[in-house]
């Protein structure tokens, strides 16, 4: 489902809430949900508070994903993923958390694949990296929670955001690499061109 305009933080957490325990009770289908925020900041449960830059800067919440700060903001393509995890889903098998973000990771790469740009997984670091020469720079993040046994929160992917907006925090605590979009590395494409390919690219993975 991909939901136009932006998306108040607030009202996405309580709409994912309640759907993870529609499909918990088996009142719900599962839910790939694609949405733009307003510019924020969003604190995980590894955060640290000296992480945050500049607290004035944008609105900040406790997100209450895995991982540390992230920056989300128009021009972001965000990704929630409501999952049964007691279920298996193409090459994820069933309760394995593990390698369910494997599967988001591969996602991504495959659909940044589709524009000619290379993404890469980094043993310890969470998200999806690209590298140009010595340099690597983050072109998405991905923090997850499990709450009885459904997935939710998910992924990021930076299409064409302000990346100055980043500079308000250090982006998952890693300070010595920084962050980078589809724009930044020459392809112009359109947030609907990128629901495409993710939308054939999750087939792939978990279907």
């Amino acid at each position: 489902m991909t939901q136009a305009g932006l998306t108040d933080y607030d009202e996405a957490i309580a709409a994912m809430q309640a759907r993870i325990a529609a499909i918990r009770a088996g009142e719900a289908s599962e839910l790939i949900w694609l949405v733009e925020h307003p510019p924020l900041y969003t604190a995980g449960t590894s955060a640290h508070a000296e992480d945050l830059q500049e607290p004035e800067r944008f609105p900040t919440y406790q997100a209450g994903r895995g991982g540390q700060w992230t920056y989300h903001g128009p021009g972001q393509r965000v990704v929630y993923t409501m999952l049964d995890l007691s279920l298996p889903h193409g090459k994820i098998p069933p309760q394995d958390v593990r390698a369910f973000v494997h599967g988001l990771e591969a996602w991504m790469i495959a659909a940044l694949a589709e524009f000619g740009v290379r993404g890469e997984s980094r043993e310890g670091r969470v998200g999806i990296w690209v590298a140009d020469g010595r340099a690597e720079n983050k072109i998405g993040a991905i923090g997850v929670r499990v709450s009885r046994g459904v997935s939710w929160h998910g992924m990021a992917l930076n299409v064409a955001p302000d990346l100055s907006h980043f500079s308000g925090i250090i982006p998952c605590g890693i300070r010595e690499h920084g962050v980078t979009s589809l724009a930044a590395l020459g392809v112009n494409v359109t947030m609907e061109e990128v629901d495409a390919v993710l939308k054939t690219s999750f087939a792939e993975i978990f279907e």
